[in-house]
């Protein structure tokens, strides 16, 4: 195993090398880990228990001084397995009672992804006031680059992580006083895309009614956006309003005539009101057929 740190505290086999530049110290972590005592077969930490792994901060949801020593010498899609010392673990008192006195514990690593989010972080801990002064330039980039991190987490299907990346810059942009039509401007324009993407993460956390609220919030700054359109018309489908899916979608063709998606919807929309009215008419037949009559004297 490769000695770390040069004392023997950290020791580092890799199993499967990853690509890319390291982990930096203060990044955003994507890990699959399971922590094990010395010679022992089950785990006393393992997050094979989550069905969504969720990103964690270094320094803040990483605390073991060992651990994180390790995780900084990986590249992405690396897994690598590590021994800790008790100086790097849990030290001379242990965990009781999961970890006792001294113990040197081994923990298994596969490091999905990372995300340099310093930049972000710093921007976060400023007060509302100072965020303001901050230039707008600045502000947007934090924005973008939440929304960035946010659609990473949601083609990893952790619709809840996205979620909360999305709304923590639409959070900054509502908070953000334009100092003139020019920035107004700005602010609305940045608004539209993470709109759209709430919109798209709500409707796959099926939540249709939410995902419409937020569509239809992106085509108040922008009526004419085919994206939006879409997106509330899919949000109606779900909800089976058709006449509105239907008036959204239209409208969406319309501004973007050769959409595979839009026209494919639309076919959908045909489908799901016919299967409709055909439900409608076999439930109206049932019921009049077991109307009785009065017989005639």
């Amino acid at each position: 195993m490769q000695d770390i740190l040069g004392d023997g505290g950290v020791l580092k086999k890799v199993i499967q090398p990853g690509e890319g530049p390291l982990v930096p110290r203060d990044a955003s972590i994507l890990v699959k880990l399971s922590g094990y005592l010395e010679y022992s077969d089950e785990p006393f930490d393992t997050t094979k228990k989550y069905k969504y792994h969720r990103m964690m901060k270094l320094g803040r949801d990483v605390t073991l001084w060992g651990l994180e020593v390790g995780l900084l010498t990986m590249q992405k899609g690396e897994c690598a397995n590590f021994l800790l010392k008790p100086n790097y673990a849990y030290g001379k008192m242990g965990c009781p009672p999961l970890i006792p006195s001294s113990a040197t514990v081994f923990y298994e690593v596969h490091m999905i992804d990372f995300f340099d989010s310093a930049k972000v972080d710093e921007f976060l801990e400023l007060t509302p006031e100072e965020q303001s002064t901050v230039p707008l330039s600045t502000a947007l980039d934090v924005v973008n680059t939440l929304r960035l991190f946010g659609n990473r987490c949601f083609r990893q299907s952790r619709f809840e992580d996205a979620k909360d990346r999305y709304k923590q810059g639409m959070t900054l942009l509502k908070n953000r006083e334009a100092e003139s039509e020019q920035e107004k401007k700005s602010l609305e324009t940045a608004q539209v895309p993470v709109l759209l993407n709430l919109s798209l993460t709500y409707f796959r956390l099926e939540r249709p009614t939410t995902a419409l609220k937020y569509g239809q919030r992106a085509l108040e700054i922008d009526p004419s956006n085919a994206k939006a359109l879409y997106r509330c018309g899919q949000a109606c489908l779900e909800l089976e309003d058709f006449e509105k899916a239907a008036d959204f979608l239209l409208k969406a063709q319309k501004k973007s005539p050769f959409n595979k998606d839009i026209n494919n919807l639309l076919l959908k929309l045909q489908e799901s009101y016919s299967d409709c009215l055909e439900k409608e008419k076999e439930m109206c037949s049932k019921m009049f057929a077991n109307l009785k009559m009065p017989s005639r004297n």
